[in-house]
């Protein structure tokens, strides 16, 4: 399912989905926090973790004794900075700029551990299809922190950037965990489709996609247009996420030297 974003974000927290909502099952509140230059906020989650991921702009973030102020001026050539905080941690966000976006992710979570500040020192950053099936889903992703590197948590935050015209979360694949993709697109006019299982969708700037548990799901982007998208995935109690399962029928991709028309 896809919820479609109806004109731009407003200043304050912009929810997306709620991990209380009894509609959807994906476990997580998702939002958009959107701070002009010199707005504030404070954040307190009694008991729930909680990642913040900057899009854009220059903010302050501050938790306990630290403090940390950067800049991104552009979420396709510039890595993200992102602040994960355990429940009942207070994190304070001061905007340096207008149009300040950060990606806000949380979910219910007891466990105590150490906040973290993310920068690209601390995550993977990996490119994928590269040299396979024409180059037709290269796409970087960029994991900043899953069950390998932050098993006390959650939750799973990454960033994709797929090439105009190609494919992403390719070949098809689902989980028993749900995810989320909040996307974007340069320019801002550009489109993709998203796959969930039988059913395909548009997407365009600011979309978000909800993909339910073991629902098989990949994306394509439009040919000129980069498309941008984060992915959450929610850990399931004793059912962390840990791997894809590709649909059968396209593990043939993944073999050494796969060979695709007209060269087969």
């Amino acid at each position: 399912m896809v919820i479609k974003q109806k004109g731009p974000f407003k200043l304050g927290y912009n929810p997306i989905t709620s991990v209380d909502d009894t509609n959807n099952a994906m476990k997580t509140d998702f939002g958009i926090l959107k701070l002009e230059k010199g707005q504030e906020e404070v954040i307190f989650e009694e008991k729930k973790e909680c990642a913040f991921v900057l899009i854009l702009g220059e903010v302050t973030f501050e938790w306990g004794n630290s403090k940390e102020t950067v800049k991104r001026n552009s979420f396709l050539d510039e890595d993200p900075y992102c602040l994960h905080v355990p429940a009942g941690e207070r994190v304070k966000i001061t905007a340096l700029s207008d149009d300040v976006e950060i990606a806000v992710s949380r979910a219910y979570n007891d466990r105590k551990f150490a906040p973290k500040f993310y920068t690209n020192k601390d995550y993977r950053i990996e490119k994928f299809g590269d040299g396979v099936l024409g180059n037709t889903s290269l796409r970087i992703c960029k994991t900043i922190f899953d069950y390998t590197t932050a098993d006390y948590s959650n939750l799973v935050v990454g960033e994709i950037i797929s090439y105009p015209g190609k494919w992403s979360s390719y070949p098809p694949h689902d989980h028993a965990q749900p995810e989320i993709y909040f996307f974007k697109f340069y320019p801002e006019q550009g489109f993709g489709y998203t796959e969930y299982g039988e059913e395909v969708n548009k997407v365009r700037h600011n979309d978000t996609a909800v993909i339910d548990k073991e629902v098989t799901h990949s994306t394509v982007t439009a040919p000129g247009y980069a498309m941008y998208y984060i992915w959450v995935i929610r850990h399931l109690e004793n059912n962390p996420w840990t791997t894809r399962n590709f649909a059968p029928e396209h593990l043939w991709m993944l073999e050494k030297d796969a060979k695709i028309w007209p060269d087969k």
